[in-house]
């Protein structure tokens, strides 16, 4: 039994008298105690506490939070004397423990038991501040007995589609599932007002063994879709089930017995079904959506899912198997415009995380995504890769927002549309704007950790550094092997000036990553500023021994040469990197310390056409 396992039954009695009363804290309490890991129990322990503080600062200090991290609300509370001071010792406890398990090294599963003693604390002071009364709400006549057909009602239009397991003989189909199931995710995003959450999300809790009521709290959503498929030879069975979160009871379920080539047939079923039960208005344009076939190729659609299966990988390896299914698909299906959105995702990955220069595969970008759409015109992923051309490669702002919005309007659902739309607003300083819309994206993928680390760095573009590593913070508690995290939360310490835990984040990136070129200019910075010239000098000449043999942005060592203060130097590296279109560059031009207005460097990338 675990040592704070009295703590938690206490928080348990809070949350069966809450009666849904107080539905946000409810809901973190209730997740808090169906958290079996001390890390998840720290996470879910410190949304409790931002509930309560971001109401304390609705009330007591008459504005809303924004961006504000805790501790800087929790102080502003103490000093106009708000909250009493033991309370306010409680959550400075809290908020300071509870971030620890985002660093295995600092993190003591010790720290457990004093976070639950002050949210204890702090959620019973905060009841009687509310005046809380428990009230037991009657039911009607009707909701005395339970209908034999659960109906959804029209706030409840939300629902995430669970990976469909494998029960193939062989268990040789898994890309079949998992390509099944994005197929029905991203058809499904197409219907108006459907909150659908994304697959990265969805996927977290594959082969899972979690009660898929906790799984439906954890997303936030009211209904689940969970099924199997079955392949052997020719004939498939696929099965479906529709369940309300709430009680875990069936709103309705299937089984289809079927030729193969019946598998889009299929698909349109459980789509409409999902749509007729959960009352959903479908439009004429969503219904054609549903119908849509982007190809009639049997074997086309087996090798694009697997090359999909393999890009989710976010790997070298995964990448170049990806391309070749992808380029196998077009060789059964020339007008497959999926498969070509699927060479550009892999190809945009590999210049942003990968050592792909931008100029060697960003006119072929342009091409495919042209393809994509004289094929199809209504693809809002052509008009996403449109917009990251436009960010990454031709610099044009007003184009890329163009090609975000235009997108969001035929697909509101996908989290990467939001994300990246984020992305363009932060590189083009409308840090409120970009914040939000990363909050959106983080809504609707709320488990990726790629998701929840843009929204950190949406936070500390936008000089909110607390902020930023709170959630940072968090995503490594979920996900404490996450190299992006630790890179950007690097970069939070050194504009905390925290140098050496700066170093140590970024050498984390590194071991975890294939030793990004980018994050060891970082280090190499670091190392400069702490008067450690001669280790920075030896990772220098090694980045430069990695450039004769492989594509090291030229951004690496415009940044070094900035930060030693070799102007020359550093001017004439940054005109390399405009000439190679350099991914980097336009998140550089948004750091005004690395490149401010009016220096040198700012006259050069607006005469390259990097304007606002």
């Amino acid at each position: 039994m675990a040592i704070w396992s009295a703590e938690i039954k206490e928080l348990e009695k809070l949350y069966e008298s809450l009666k849904g009363q107080l539905p946000n804290l409810e809901k973190e309490l209730e997740r808090l105690g169906k958290a079996d890991d001390e890390n998840m129990i720290l996470l879910y322990s410190r949304r409790c506490l931002e509930v309560i503080i971001t109401d304390l600062c609705d009330c007591e200090l008459k504005r809303p939070r924004k961006t504000e991290p805790l501790k800087g609300i929790i102080d502003k509370l103490h000093k106009e004397e708000k909250v009493p001071s033991n309370i306010i010792t409680s959550m400075d406890h809290l908020n300071s423990l509870s971030a620890y398990g985002a660093h295995p090294k600092d993190f003591d599963p010790e720290q457990v038991k004093p976070v639950l003693i002050n949210l204890d604390i702090i959620i019973k002071w905060y009841l009687k501040y509310k005046d809380f009364q428990i009230v037991v709400k009657p039911k009607s006549e009707g909701e005395k007995y339970d209908s034999q057909h659960p109906v959804i009602s029209s706030a409840e239009k939300s629902i995430a589609v669970l990976p469909f397991r494998d029960m193939s003989p062989e268990k040789d189909q898994d890309y079949f599932c998992e390509g099944i199931t994005e197929e029905i995710i991203n058809v499904l995003a197409h219907i108006e007002n459907l909150k659908v959450i994304a697959r990265t999300s969805a996927f977290a809790f594959k082969e899972k063994q979690i009660d898929i009521r906790e799984i439906g709290r954890i997303l936030d959503v009211e209904t689940l879709l969970e099924g199997s498929i079955r392949k052997s030879g020719n004939q498939i069975r696929i099965t479906a089930q529709l369940i309300k979160v709430a009680d875990g009871s069936h709103i309705w379920s299937e089984r289809y017995d079927r030729e193969i080539k019946d598998v889009f047939a299929i698909q349109d079923e459980i789509s409409l079904a999902i749509a007729d039960n959960l009352k959903v208005k479908l439009l004429g344009e969503t219904k054609s959506m549903i119908a849509k076939r982007h190809s009639e190729n049997l074997e086309a659609y087996n090798l694009y899912l697997k090359g999909t299966y393999c890009y989710q990988t976010l790997t070298t390896e995964g990448y170049n198997k990806a391309s070749e299914y992808f380029e196998q698909a077009l060789e059964k299906d020339p007008n497959y415009a999926l498969a070509y959105l699927g060479f550009v995702a892999v190809m945009i990955n590999s210049t942003l995380f990968g050592n792909v220069s931008p100029d060697e595969v960003y006119p072929k970008i342009f091409k495919y995504v042209n393809k994509a759409l004289e094929i199809d015109s209504t693809l809002a992923e052509a008009y996403w890769a449109l917009g990251c051309i436009n960010i990454y490669y031709y610099w044009d702002w007003k184009e890329a927002e163009r090609n975000f919005k235009h997108a969001l309007q035929i697909n509101p659902n996908p989290s990467i549309i939001h994300i990246d739309y984020s992305i363009l607003l932060t590189i083009t300083r409308r840090h409120e704007e970009a914040i939000s819309e990363a909050k959106r994206a983080q809504e609707l993928d709320p488990l990726s950790a790629y998701i929840n680390t843009r929204v950190g760095q949406s936070f500390y573009y936008a000089g909110q550094l607390d902020r930023a590593m709170e959630e940072l913070q968090m995503t490594l508690t979920m996900n404490p092997n996450y190299y992006f995290a630790h890179f950007e939360l690097g970069i939070v310490y050194l504009l905390k000036s925290m140098l050496n835990e700066s170093i140590a984040e970024y050498q984390k990136a590194i071991d975890l990553s294939y030793e990004n070129p980018f994050i060891i200019a970082c280090i190499v910075c670091n190392y400069y500023r702490l008067g450690e010239k001669n280790q920075a000098v030896k990772l220098l000449e090694s980045l430069k021994k990695r450039s004769e043999t492989e594509y090291v942005p030229a951004s690496c060592f415009f940044l070094i040469h900035r930060v030693w203060g070799e102007e020359d130097q550093a001017l004439e590296w940054l005109k390399k990197a405009c000439s190679e279109h350099d991914t980097w560059l336009p998140w550089l031009r948004a750091l005004p310390f690395v490149v401010s207005e009016g220096s040198k460097y700012m006259a050069l990338l607006k005469e390259m056409g990097m304007l606002y």
